[in-house]
């Protein structure tokens, strides 16, 4: 009976077979979370949740043989309302297979799809915010708008309307009827951000929303009417847009194939969220390849060394030094950045990035940059700076209306600190009476020439800044100015052609040699930075006025105590400065500091402290007329 019992176990065995046919084994957790979380976008294949559509409802093995087949059974088993599960495969499958397949009717279908099932509106319920389809379905439907739904022709949006084939019907999609304008200039080039690379920046960021993030060049052309408070935005560099496709009522219109639907852009500065079914929803932006793009420009690095040793290139005639990233924003506190020796304004690319990107700060402050010719002298630089910035202050709001606009923050690197130190110092007739023995009105001098000296050389605080913050800043010098190379280096500096001749006025009327008995020439900023020069002797003996609060970024490259260190260019006790508010001593960096993760978070707070105490309602922004406004012509919904 034993050896028949055994028998009977062995033949059961082979019926059934060696193992139970489910069951479960132990494998490694990631396994199990890349098998759940795959899907079209992360790894080229249906998630879960659609392959899961396809099984229950027998379409699994028709999807791979004939997948518009069992697509077009899916839109046809589609529920009038809800049906959310169906939904979501029919938006992922149909870029599943537009991927494959190329047919652009594919990636538009997947676009509809994505947008009823997260806005359905009266006919179905939104998923929430938990739900792991909820992102990708925002991801599928950015993704499939620049390849489906937005039609492009030598980089220029199609105008007017357009029928948009759909493998179920068709989209009416309207297009603005009229070429799209940013800060007076007329938008072009709109390439898809995606099809951008970014290097020199450590990190790229997104702004996850809905809506796909797009670039377009603002190059000022022929016909384009730059004029009032837009000519301050820089020229050349690209701006950042999101293109939304809206889909009214697109889940009741499904099943009967014809929708309707209107293409807007939008731009960052102008608004981050749009209302969809009477909710607020976040825009997706790129922001970080703009930055990238517009601050490396080949002429802009050019000029870091040109731009120093001949101090009238490219900058002598300029009527403005001073630009803006975006047009100016009423109640946003503006945060000037002025850049180094021998450098320019790209040098601020992470700072630049990290503030574009912090939620925090993004909506409430504006950035500008100053470009100048670093050999000249340091007066003359500081004071093109301080009559630009009063320059826009007063063109901006000339009444004065804007609280924000008066708590200007001044940011300066190494020689550029020096430049923002002049924002905030009154120094009566100390600079005049260490060079000259004379008063100003005894000398009978061009109009020109006395408008140069007078700006220079008298220094006033500007009563709209605010804060000034040093970066690495040669309060009493350079040691490396000192050295004879550097008077190799300054006698190499070219000074421009009015300071030039500024010069030789002075010279022709001081017969007895008494007015300049201080200075043999007119000094370059090298000069200016050499320990125990006048410039900085006097500067020395002049206190940051009370009322504008003052913080130091210093690096040293050793460890503490800073004492006795230096950055590679400038000592401590050079940059130290006392009566500051706050000083961020950086160990174990060097001079170009300011793109260091604790230079960049010293300036977040600052910023953070001064915006603060920003608590009236900023007033509207007054555009001058079509050249100035950011608006299209046809003031559709969400131009820019």
């Amino acid at each position: 009976m034993r050896r028949g019992h055994a028998w009977i176990w062995v033949w059961w065995a082979v019926l059934c077979g060696c193992a139970a046919p489910v069951g479960v084994k132990r494998i490694d957790p990631a396994e199990v979370h890349r098998e759940l979380t795959a899907n079209v976008l992360t790894r080229g294949v249906p998630s879960a949740n659609a392959q899961q559509v396809l099984t229950r409802l027998g379409l699994a093995a028709s999807y791979r043989r004939q997948p518009d087949v069992a697509l077009a059974a899916l839109h046809e088993g589609l529920a009038p309302t809800g049906d959310e599960d169906r939904l979501f495969a029919l938006a992922e499958l149909s870029f599943h297979h537009a991927e494959r397949d190329g047919e652009r009717r594919w990636y538009a279908a997947s676009a509809v799809y994505a947008w009823a099932f997260l806005f359905p509106g009266d006919a179905g319920t939104r998923p929430g915010r938990a739900d792991p389809r909820t992102r990708l379905a925002f991801n599928l439907y950015n993704r499939a708008l620049t390849a489906g739904m937005t039609e492009w022709r030598d980089g220029r949006l199609i105008p007017g309307s357009d029928v948009v084939e759909l493998p179920f019907g068709q989209l009416a999609l309207e297009t603005p009827s009229t070429d799209l304008y940013w800060a007076g200039r007329r938008l072009q080039r709109f390439v898809p951000a995606a099809e951008f690379s970014v290097r020199g920046l450590s990190n790229r960021y997104r702004r996850s929303g809905i809506g796909a993030p797009l670039a377009a060049n603002f190059d000022f052309e022929d016909g384009d009417d730059v004029s009032g408070i837009d000519r301050w935005v820089d020229d050349g560099g690209i701006v950042p847009l999101t293109v939304v496709v809206r889909l009214p009522g697109a889940r009741s219109l499904l099943t009967g194939g014809d929708l309707v639907g209107r293409l807007e852009l939008y731009t960052s500065d102008v608004t981050d969220t749009i209302e969809i079914d009477g909710n607020p929803v976040p825009l997706e932006f790129e922001l970080s390849s703009a930055v990238a793009h517009t601050l490396s420009e080949k002429e802009l690095w050019d000029f870091s060394l040109r731009g120093f040793f001949s101090g009238g290139y490219e900058l002598e005639d300029a009527d403005h030094q001073l630009r803006m990233i975006y047009p100016w924003t009423p109640g946003r506190i503006p945060v000037v950045l002025v850049h180094g020796t021998a450098s320019n304004p790209a040098t601020w690319a992470e700072l630049v990035n990290e503030l574009m990107n912090d939620t925090r700060l993004a909506s409430r402050i504006q950035l500008w940059l100053f470009q100048y010719n670093t050999g000249n002298p340091i007066l003359y630089s500081s004071g093109i700076l301080r009559e630009q910035l009063s320059e826009a202050v007063a063109e901006l709001d000339p009444e004065g209306r804007d609280a924000a606009l008066q708590r200007m923050v001044v940011i300066g690197h190494s020689q550029g600190g020096l430049l923002t130190r002049m924002t905030a110092t009154d120094s009566g007739s100390a600079f005049w009476d260490h060079i000259f023995d004379e008063p100003p009105e005894d000398f009978d001098l061009e109009p020109e020439t006395r408008e140069i000296l007078e700006r220079s050389i008298f220094v006033e605080p500007l009563p709209f800044v605010s804060r000034v913050i040093f970066i690495s800043t040669p309060h009493r010098g350079s040691y490396l100015a000192a050295f004879r190379l550097a008077n190799i280096v300054s006698s190499l500096v070219k000074l421009p052609t009015r300071l030039a001749g500024l010069s030789v006025q002075l010279v022709t009327l001081d017969d007895d040699g008494l007015a300049l008995r201080r200075m043999q020439r007119l000094p370059t900023s090298v000069d200016n930075m050499r320990p125990g020069n006048g410039y900085l002797e006097v500067l020395d003996t002049l206190p940051i006025v009370p009322e504008i609060r003052a913080h130091s970024i210093i690096p040293v490259k050793g460890e503490a105590p800073p004492d006795g260190q230096s950055d590679g260019v400038v000592r401590y006790e050079s940059a130290h400065l006392e009566g500051v508010e706050s000083e961020k001593i950086i160990y174990h960096s060097e001079h170009s500091t300011q793109g260091t993760p604790q230079a960049i978070l010293e300036v977040k707070r600052i910023l953070l402290e001064e915006l603060a105490g920003v608590t009236e309602a900023p007033p509207e922004r007054q555009d001058e007329g079509p050249g100035a406004s950011r608006e299209p012509q046809d003031e559709g919904p969400g131009a820019p």
